[in-house]
């Protein structure tokens, strides 16, 4: 069910879960401003979830009140992330859904990785 990314951040979220390990997750990259996993439910051979540390609703939460050194830990992170899984070249998509209409799921800021295969057109034309 999408969200509201406006509301207050909800600390009991399923990512917010796995930060504390209450919740399993197949871990890929981790440092202190971040933590990558695997989607539970791939949408491609390589469908990895990069999520800040910090308890951020969305993009504009993010960008609004992380620091800079958690912007550029973060962003840091998604590059190691597509490297490290040899994404690069060929090519990969980042996503993140944000809010109702781009039907954000997740109350914590998250972005998408998807490779190992073409991709297509994101959009249906």
């Amino acid at each position: 069910m999408p969200i509201d990314a406006t509301q207050p951040y909800d600390d009991a979220n399923i990512f917010a879960r796995i930060l504390r390990g209450e919740i399993p997750a197949k871990r890929v990259y981790e440092d202190e401003f971040a933590l990558a996993f695997h989607d539970i439910a791939p949408q491609a051979p390589v469908h990895v979830l990069v999520i800040p540390k910090g308890a951020y609703v969305s993009w504009d939460d993010f960008s609004g009140r992380a620091s800079d050194a958690e912007i550029a830990g973060f962003v840091r992170a998604v590059g190691q992330v597509a490297r490290a899984n040899g994404l690069v070249e060929p090519g990969y998509r980042l996503l993140a859904n944000v809010g109702g209409d781009g039907g954000q799921e997740v109350p914590h800021l998250h972005v998408h990785l998807f490779g190992g295969v073409p991709l297509g057109p994101m959009l249906a034309r």
